[in-house]
Order: structure tokens, then C-alpha cells, then sequence
């Protein structure tokens, strides 16, 4: 079995799926990376996929496309994606392992690098 960088819930991909039905232009599937931003690091970024940009990692999982900025790859190995809607909001969430703190508001993260060694101690005895 392959390892994917990330991986998403059922209810993440039939999001993405909506997403991608409804677009007013031609989209194959989602962009994921992150960018420095708040006050604990760093912010998610997702952004519509056209064509791929070269380089990028790519993911199918649940039918679903998603290609990932090689620069964010260390920082999302192991993450799940997620779609949660709550009683006054709704939208994506991230289960990162990699994930070491959060600010109060919800809109940065900090994340460290994924250790490899440790992934394949796992992988070699999965």
C-alpha cells in the first residue's frame, strides 16, 4: 500500500466534489499548501486546481484529486482532511500531526516538520 501525504474524510471529499460541480470554471480538483500567517505561524491554503502545477504532489483519494505545494509537504504528512458544519459555521478542518499549537482565534497554526524516521518505523511494522 501506498503512503498518501494526506487523506480525507467522506464528508471532506463529497465537499470537494460539490465544489467542484458547482464551479463557474473548469476545475479537476484542489490545491492544498500553507502560508505564513497569524500569530502562530502559519494558515491553510486551498485554492482551485485548473491544470497542475508542475512539481506539485498529487493525492486521489475518495475519487477526489487533491495536489499539494511541494513546499507544505513535510508539514501535512499524516494529515486528514475534514469538512465539519456546525449549528453557525461550516468549513474545512485539518487533523495534522504535525500540528504543535494553535492561536485563540482559530486562524493560525503551528506546525513542525513530520519526522520521517518515525513514519517509517511505523510504515515497516504496519
Amino acid at each position: 500500500m501506498a503512503f498518501k501525504i494526506m487523506s480525507l474524510t467522506d464528508a471532506a471529499a463529497e465537499r470537494i466534489t460539490e465544489i467542484i460541480e458547482d464551479s463557474d470554471k473548469p476545475v479537476i480538483g484542489l490545491r492544498i499548501g500553507i502560508k505564513n500567517s497569524g500569530c502562530a505561524g502559519v494558515a491553510y491554503t486551498m485554492d482551485y486546481v485548473a491544470e497542475p502545477v508542475k512539481g506539485d504532489d498529487h493525492v486521489t483519494d475518495k475519487s477526489v484529486n487533491v495536489w499539494i505545494d511541494p513546499r507544505a509537504t513535510m508539514y501535512l504528512l499524516g494529515t486528514v482532511m475534514d469538512f465539519e458544519t456546525a449549528k453557525m459555521s461550516a468549513g474545512f478542518t485539518f487533523k495534522n500531526p504535525n500540528q504543535t499549537g494553535e492561536c485563540g482565534c482559530g486562524e493560525s497554526v503551528t506546525l513542525k516538520a513530520a519526522d520521517l524516521k518515525a513514519i517509517a518505523e511505523a510504515r515497516a511494522t504496519a
